[in-house]
């Protein structure tokens, strides 16, 4: 396992980091706690997670179940000095936590002890806004995305006062960094921005989604990412299961998250077969495994990322795993740009 210089902090992060949104639904406490145990015994130091964790579905008699999985591990194992833990605190809109309320400092305040209570520990590495209040066009929200309702002094006040809230919580120990998820360019060099003017900690990070088959941060973001030194965490690498071939021909297999969420968050379109299959040949023709082929496309991405894994069984981490041993020839390389260009934006 290698590592990676995570934003301008210095700290030094697994290559892959490992991502934790099904324990509590798909897995239970036992089989999250297995899956902490070999993704450390293969070299991995960084753990994402979320206050409205577990998915699929996101329902309020669940919310912070997964934070208590990963409190339990540390409280087992005593091993919280060999984690670095990322967290979030969720958006405005979701109702299962907080009835839908917005990021505010009272929402941080509050939302970040309850973090810390479920996980057991003192302190939260780096602490992430799940989407912004202003809105995102993630989600499959790009198709239909419109700024020009939003209020710049508005956003910038909100800003400020997040940043001051983080300040504040950085030097009472609570959290150690900071980073965005399903942000814009313009959001995130707002809050660069904003920093640089002495408002608060800068942002060290952003998780977007980010695969073969969503591409979005390529260009401004990508740009942003190596000029300003944000290491992106890509989610969902492997596009919920689909470049892994489970859902070929348009098959549900049963426990899958696709037999959950029927259309995997919007990903099932009458163009996405087409796509999947046209990668699944390229990893054919090299000899590749479909899904190491995925997440070394995205360790080989030419800007600061970190692919954020998940599985939800042993079998499936060992494959995800072993993509770390994967570096992809530049025929296979043009293979999968030949195919990003005939497929685009297949969802």
């Amino acid at each position: 396992m290698k590592f990676r210089t995570l934003g301008r902090t210095g700290l030094q992060v697994s290559e892959l980091c490992l991502g934790s949104m099904t324990w509590g639904s798909q897995n239970t406490m036992d089989e999250g706690h297995a899956q902490i145990d070999m993704a450390l015994d293969a070299g991995i130091n960084f753990i994402d997670t979320a206050e409205m964790y577990p998915v699929a579905p996101i329902t309020k008699e669940t919310v912070g179940d997964t934070e208590r999985v990963i409190g339990e591990w540390f409280a087992k194992t005593g091993r919280r000095e060999d984690v670095i833990l990322a967290t979030k605190i969720t958006g405005e809109g979701q109702k299962a936590t907080r009835d839908g309320a917005p990021i505010t400092r009272d929402t941080i305040l509050t939302a970040v002890d309850q973090s810390l209570t479920r996980l057991k520990t003192d302190y939260i590495d780096v602490y992430q806004l799940h989407w912004p209040n202003r809105g995102s066009y993630h989600f499959r929200q790009n198709w239909t995305y419109d700024a020009s309702g939003q209020d710049t002094a508005t956003t910038r006040e909100h800003m400020i006062e997040v940043l001051g809230t983080l300040q504040d919580l950085v030097a009472a120990g609570k959290i150690r960094h900071f980073g965005t998820s399903n942000e814009t360019t313009w959001g995130m060099a707002q809050w660069l921005r904003l920093s640089d003017e002495g408002y608060g900690p800068r942002a060290v990070s952003i998780q977007n989604e980010y695969s073969l088959l969503c591409r979005l941060y390529d260009l401004d973001l990508a740009e942003l990412g190596v000029h300003e030194d944000v290491t992106l965490l890509a989610y969902t690498p492997l596009a919920a299961g689909l470049l892994s071939g489970k859902y070929a021909g348009d098959v549900t297999p049963e426990g899958t998250r696709r037999s959950r969420v029927a259309d995997l968050g919007g990903r099932i379109t009458p163009r996405v077969w087409e796509s999947v299959s046209a990668y699944l040949r390229v990893a054919k023709d090299h000899g590749l495994d479909p899904v190491q082929m995925a997440i070394a496309f995205v360790l080989s991405r030419p800007f600061p990322v970190v692919p954020i894994i998940g599985a939800t069984s042993l079998d499936q981490l060992k494959t995800v795993l072993g993509s770390v041993d994967v570096t992809l020839s530049e025929e296979a390389l043009a293979d999968i740009a030949a195919v990003h260009k005939a497929h685009p934006m297949p969802f």
